[in-house]
């Protein structure tokens, strides 16, 4: 990146005795034309990639072991908290009503933000309060009611769209931003910006080696260890571009700016209108129960049957009017496929529906979005869904493993790993250095994170690299 000394050291090449390694060429040797304009590309990935990972791996390694422990959570949740989650299967389940009058008899705290009935026959009903003290602002509480008798088999903690429970959200937290807050969430977008960064310059690297040098069986030593970290990494490397892309989705600075992109292309996510028509509706104060109750107008009993009507299947979750101007708001919430995102608003006045938004409408990159989240929180299908991104997970560590140790290996004792050569981005053919400086410039821009840490390490790079330039000219002289 910056240019070699005057008399280079050879780095790039093995101690006496020892054959020159494939994974480092010097800076200074001639590429032969007849390999062609992209063979110089070669050392300069490899560069990136080098120090790209020892910097970038520790962040990788913290989310890589966050999200192998939130894969599983969800089988886990299942688990710690069945007592509130399922119920035995009883004959004919009470009113929703009812239901959510028991919750509000057992916890009058708060008020009532959303209601998810029973989705299945073992399964309880959700009654979520916002406001309550002692619970998270941006969290609610949810009772659990038993659908059948109307028991209140307990409340907890909840987070998220997903309805994530204590166990998951303090793993999904901790995955997210370490438990530091905004600040926190750079962490993961560091790790998500460079992740795609890594795993395609490793591809690269592994398909542009000689098949002889890549495998595994009968080798030893580095070899070995760069066979095993090459083979897994390609065979991982598009689900690490996957997890990449889809988490810089719902970061803080790229996922900004994909939200400006989407937006301006006409992309964003739809919401249905919840504003119901003539302003104030008639009977919105003629509510069967208290400010803090669900209840408003002809009653959430008619509100879930005018959204079956419309062909609202399980789950579904309720949420009441926000305002004296507002409707209820209807919406499935099954993020497993296939997807079930549809969504009413319905008067509370006379319960007729007022707006219908189906997921089909959504537009095309809202619903790559939409299942691409899915699919990266292993939601969308389910347990083999978690399983495969454990198995992800787990590739990650083991790379970042095995990347360590073959920088160790290196050194062979002597120092801990030794560099790759400097200069190597003079060897490329300006007609492709240019046109890929301004592509990296652009994607720098959009994802500020790779953008930033990139032209610091160029700054720190050719400052040593001057260095090492004057201190070779002094030794000269």
């Amino acid at each position: 990146m910056s240019t070699a000394p005057s008399t280079p050291p050879t780095l790039g090449s093995a101690r006496a005795g020892e054959p020159p390694s494939d994974e480092a060429p010097q800076a200074a040797a001639p590429v032969p034309k007849s390999r062609g304009p992209w063979a110089p590309l070669r050392p300069l990935v490899l560069r990136l990639h080098f120090y790209a990972g020892l910097f970038v791996a520790p962040f990788l390694l913290v989310a890589a072991t966050t999200g192998f422990l939130y894969a599983g959570a969800f089988q886990a949740e299942k688990l710690v908290y069945s007592h509130e989650m399922t119920v035995p299967v009883g004959d004919t389940e009470l009113p929703i009503s009812e239901q959510v009058d028991a919750a509000r008899k057992a916890h009058p705290e708060g008020t009532v933000s959303a209601v998810r009935p029973s989705p299945e026959d073992d399964a309880t009903t959700r009654v979520m309060l916002s406001g309550v003290k002692g619970v998270d602002a941006t969290h609610t509480l949810a009772v659990f009611v038993d659908p059948y008798t109307g028991e209140v088999r307990g409340a907890l903690e909840q987070y998220g769209s997903t309805g994530a429970l204590p166990l998951r959200t303090w793993i999904d937290e901790f995955h997210r931003d370490l438990h530091l807050g905004e600040n926190g969430r750079l962490y993961s977008e560091l790790a998500a910006s460079w992740l795609w960064v890594i795993a395609g310059g490793g591809l690269v690297l592994w398909f542009s080696r000689r098949r002889a040098l890549r495998k595994v069986r009968g080798t030893s030593g580095r070899r070995r260890t760069l066979g095993l970290h090459g083979t897994v990494g390609a065979w991982a490397a598009a689900g690490f571009v996957f997890l990449s892309a889809t988490g810089l989705t719902w970061s803080t600075y790229a996922g900004a700016n994909i939200d400006e992109l989407r937006t301006s292309l006409g992309q964003s996510t739809p919401s249905v209108s919840a504003a119901v028509v003539g302003g104030e509706h008639a009977g919105h104060d003629a509510a069967s129960g208290s400010g803090g109750d669900a209840e408003h107008g002809v009653g959430l009993d008619r509100i879930l049957a005018a959204a079956r009507a419309e062909g609202l299947g399980d789950p579904v979750e309720i949420v009441p009017p926000a305002d004296a101007s507002s409707a209820y708001v209807v919406k499935q919430v099954q993020r497993s496929w296939p997807e079930k995102q549809d969504s009413v608003a319905i008067d509370p006045a006379t319960g007729k529906v007022v707006d219908v938004l189906r997921f089909e409408d959504y537009p095309l990159l809202a619903k790559l979005t939409r299942w691409g989240i899915d699919l990266h929180t292993g939601v969308l299908f389910g347990l083999v869904n978690q399983i495969a991104l454990m198995l992800l997970a787990l590739s990650l560590i083991l790379l970042i493993v095995w990347g360590y140790r073959m920088w160790w290996q290196r050194g062979r004792g002597s120092a801990f790993g030794r560099p790759i050569p400097r200069g190597a981005w003079a060897q490329v053919p300006p007609y492709v250095l240019v046109p890929l400086m301004a592509a990296v410039a652009v994607v720098g821009y959009f994802v500020p994170l790779l953008g930033i840490p990139l032209a610091g390490f160029l700054v720190v790079d050719i400052v040593l690299g001057e260095i090492a330039h004057r201190r070779g000219r002094r030794a000269a002289v």
